[in-house]
């Protein structure tokens, strides 16, 4: 049956009434996009890498942005901070802003040891040789050497990488060319240049956390890295490194008494300073000097006041650094805590046996594998030893009538 004439061509009102829908087609949030991140793909926030592949794939892809990792310093801060640099480096080659403030060394002089970039990727990893021909005279050797009890085994993956490539390799051996490193652009806190006052007010933060915190805040408003302001036509990270933080030379004397007077001054300090990036298009990484603080409840309260933490256990100095079980590593790495954003549970690391190594050119992080037995050099002296020791053993054995104990 047609419809009627009058109605064809002129849709009334109640035709679009009853065509109306509260249904809406969910379209994708437009995502900011700025050089050096990408979304993370387990809750959408926004990453940058800390300019070491390896460290990147155990927090969950790179750090939050808006977010703080706490690295506790090894005992002659030597791998934290090299991390550090690092992660000033990876800022540098994407073109973020940095803000860096130290107490004992100038800033001018942590941003000449930055590690320089490998552009061209040599070190990204090799794919897997072809298989030689069984005939080969080198998988006879590979077959001697390897017990008949190891041979069916999978070989052990060490290495930590993702899949996609996210960050830039440097090479630890050679400096940061000056027109790279000149081309970013760098804001600076250097303790001494800010000379302290003695407050009259009875404020848990002492003057040079306050002061320092009052500087980075001017930085975040001028620089427009506030997300609250006015968005401009192109958007920048600010990368934060603040370095050793609770030490004596700022002031704090977490790190010197077993019951400091300025106790909750780092606490203080890190409470703002997390609720000043969780507004901001910034992400920082703080060193502490964590075997020097005796309160091991105080370290659990700055622990926890940071989104990632991690520790570096080196073996310089240690009974492990003459041990031939650690001989391919420089020391240990604990994951401590991981980011809890936009998600109910975090991704934590799947091995957490963990160790770095310093090569002649990167500093790697890997899992933790112990050799099922000593190194084949170990095992030939051993067995060597044994040899002479059974030979004394018998010659005495036969030249008298008693008996002889040797300890192996």
């Amino acid at each position: 049956m047609a419809a009627p004439m009058d109605s064809v061509g002129k849709p009334s009102a109640d035709r679009s009434a009853f065509n109306s829908t509260s249904f809406q087609k969910k379209t994708r949030s437009k995502l900011i996009s700025i050089p050096g991140t990408r979304p993370s793909v387990q809750n959408g926030q926004l990453l940058v890498s800390t300019g070491v592949t390896s460290l990147d794939y155990l927090i969950g892809g790179g750090l939050a942005v808006g977010t703080v990792l706490l690295i506790e310093e090894d005992r002659y801060d030597s791998y934290s901070r090299m991390i550090f640099k690092y992660f000033l480096a990876e800022g540098v080659v994407c073109r973020h802003e940095l803000f860096v403030a130290a107490a004992q060394d100038n800033p001018d002089d942590i941003l000449q040891e930055l590690p320089a970039p490998i552009l061209d990727d040599v070190a990204i990893h090799k794919p897997v040789d072809q298989p030689r021909l069984s005939c080969e005279p080198q998988d006879s050797l590979d077959a001697m050497k390897i017990a008949w009890r190891y041979q069916n085994l999978p070989k052990v993956q060490s290495a930590l990488a993702s899949t996609s490539r996210f960050g830039h390799y440097y090479d630890v051996s050679k400096t940061m060319e000056p027109e790279i490193r000149q081309a970013a652009k760098c804001h600076r806190f250097y303790l001494p240049e800010h000379p302290t006052q003695s407050s009259t007010t009875h404020s848990p933060m002492i003057e040079s956390y306050s002061a320092l915190l009052k500087s980075l805040q001017e930085v975040i408003h001028r620089e427009g890295f506030d997300i609250a302001a006015s968005m401009p036509k192109s958007r920048n990270i600010l990368r934060v490194g603040l370095h050793s933080l609770g030490s004596a030379l700022w002031g704090d004397d977490l790190s010197c008494h077993d019951n400091p007077r300025h106790s909750h001054a780092l606490t203080t300090f890190l409470y703002g300073l997390r609720a000043l990036l969780r507004s901001s298009l910034a992400v920082a990484v703080v060193t502490v000097p964590s075997h020097l603080i005796q309160d091991r409840a105080l370290m659990g309260s700055i622990t926890r006041l940071c989104d990632n933490a991690i520790a570096l256990e080196s073996f310089k100095g240690s009974e492990r650094e003459t041990n031939p079980l650690y001989k391919d590593y420089h020391g240990l790495l604990h994951v401590h805590q991981v980011p809890h954003l936009n998600c109910l549970a975090s991704q934590l690391p799947d091995h957490k046996d963990l160790a770095f190594k310093l090569k002649r050119k990167q500093f790697t992080i890997e899992r933790l594998h112990l050799p099922p037995d000593l190194s084949e050099t170990v095992s030939r002296v051993s067995r060597g030893e044994l040899a002479g020791a059974t030979t004394v053993a018998s010659a005495c054995g036969s030249g008298t009538s008693g008996t002889k104990h040797l300890d192996f």
